[in-house]
């Protein structure tokens, strides 16, 4: 591997970084049906979605028609719950309360875990977010929480999840690269698609990074592809980073040489995937294939100055996105609702070292 990504304070996966601990990422806790995650998950509220509508159709009388559950566009549910049929709002609210209930519940066993005592805040960040759905959600499982007495907070990620995956990356860099630099490369390999982007650091604005915004980002939905294979995905990406590196070159930013990866899985310190990653495509984890080195093989430098690649879990990078807006609370954490449900859990680091 090249010596580039051996620099101090870039190991992949590390517990310890530049501002905060990670004390707990990718738990996967399990009951007799499974997987717990798996309840709160997108497709999880498309089932439930599914179940009220059984109800209805079973007189021929579903407001939404014949179209699968799965195949409904987030904005027509959104829709539905402020005009148009009110039996279609009244299905869509049930599910909502349902699946609240079920999000609530994940959230409980996972306070109950050692690695997640003392949590202050936790933020919910992924796709799901992204829609008034899923803001309801957030705000209904609240609630019932707060019923039981737990003294937290549960709130939306406060950065588009589409960003917030990029944004987080800056939060692996060691302070010290990315001075005398504008902005940085960032990756948020997903479930359903692959987003690459320019994350300009700002921090001219605001030392903390609470000022990091992404300044352009290409997107491809792998999940819209048939028999994509990982070497597609892998060309594709590298396609997508060197068009932003041309980008930037032309608008005449200081890139650091540096690219932050958020990855599914249980990352290992080399960059290989441990396990996870199943709805990419093709076989991401296990010892023979290496991203952080294959980007770098590709892109061996980024304006004159040897690349430095540092990836971790895709939940714990977008949790970071946070860590700006978290200086008063000690530990809090990060569910991430997608096609799977990720989490991750954060101390601050203070002052005598340590933040779990």
């Amino acid at each position: 591997m090249p010596d580039a990504v051996r620099l101090p304070g870039t190991t992949h996966a590390a517990t310890s970084l530049p501002s905060v601990e990670v004390c707990s990422y990718n738990v996967e806790l399990k009951d007799r049906g499974g997987f717990v995650g798996d309840r709160a998950n997108q497709e999880a509220f498309r089932d439930i979605l599914e179940k009220w509508r059984k109800v209805l159709r079973k007189s021929d009388d579903d407001p939404f028609g014949r179209k699968d559950s799965d195949e409904i566009a987030k904005k027509k549910l959104d829709a539905a719950l402020i005009k148009g049929d009110v039996e279609a709002g009244g299905i869509v609210q049930s599910a909502i309360e349902e699946f609240s209930q079920e999000l609530a519940a994940v959230i409980r066993r996972f306070l109950r875990l050692k690695g997640w005592r003392g949590t202050e805040c936790i933020v919910v960040g992924g796709g799901f977010r992204a829609s008034r759905i899923g803001e309801l959600v957030i705000g209904r499982a609240s609630v019932l929480l707060r019923t039981k007495q737990l003294k937290f907070k549960l709130e939306p990620i406060r950065n588009h999840p589409d960003e917030a995956g990029l944004i987080g990356a800056v939060h692996l860099a060691p302070r010290w690269m990315l001075k005398g630099h504008d902005a940085i490369l960032a990756v948020d390999i997903g479930g359903s698609n692959i987003r690459a982007g320019v994350v300009k650091l700002n921090l001219k604005k605001k030392r903390d990074l609470s000022k990091a915004a992404v300044w352009k980002f290409q997107l491809w939905r792998h999940c819209d592809e048939k028999s994509v294979t990982r070497s597609d995905a892998i060309a594709t990406l590298i396609a997508m980073l060197k068009e932003l590196i041309r980008a930037a070159r032309k608008e005449k930013f200081k890139l650091a040489p540096f690219i932050g990866i958020g990855c599914p899985g249980l990352i290992a310190p080399d960059g290989t995937i441990k396990r996870g990653g199943e709805n990419l495509p093709g076989r991401w984890h296990g010892k023979s294939f290496n991203l952080p080195r294959t980007l770098i093989e590709e892109i061996p430098k980024i304006q004159k100055h040897d690349t430095v690649v540092v990836m971790h879990n895709d939940a714990v990078v977008q949790g970071l996105s946070e860590r700006p807006f978290m200086d008063a609370v000690r530990r809090w954490g990060v569910v991430t609702i997608g096609t799977g449900m990720g989490n991750a859990q954060f101390g601050n680091r203070r002052p005598n070292g340590g933040g779990c």
